[in-house]
């Protein structure tokens, strides 16, 4: 798939618009997963825009965003980061032609620090 068919797909999948972004950062700002990411939420809608898409597809941030939404909570044009960072997710996981985690997986990767929010998004976050 060329670059800008993966952008439009990603950003129909997300239903958001990332040329709306202005680069303020309040979403990074909000991320409760900042830290634990390469790249983070206002850097991948940058990003999606220039087509960096196979950098992104790569990178940890993907698979560390916790679908909370805070971003989306604090950007003041509605851009919707997280959407988009698991539309690029989507993206991945149907290029590679498989999926990032099977449920199988999930059980050896639990701790009592989990919350259960975050099991029921990584059941519909790497499922086909």
């Amino acid at each position: 798939m060329k670059t800008e068919d993966m952008i439009k797909e990603i950003t129909r999948i997300s239903g958001g618009n990332p040329a709306k972004c202005m680069k303020c950062g309040k979403c990074s700002g909000a991320c409760p997963a900042y830290d634990e990411m390469d790249y983070h939420p206002h850097q991948f809608v940058n990003m999606v825009l220039d087509g960096r898409i196979e950098e992104l597809a790569g990178s940890k941030g993907i698979w560390n965003c916790l679908s909370c939404f805070a971003c989306l909570e604090r950007c003041p044009r509605s851009v919707e980061p997280a959407r988009i960072i698991e539309a690029v997710r989507v993206v991945t996981l149907r290029k590679a032609g498989a999926n990032h985690l099977k449920p199988d997986d999930i059980p050896a990767r639990l701790d009592d620090d989990i919350p259960q929010q975050a099991i029921t998004s990584a059941m519909r976050k790497y499922a086909k």
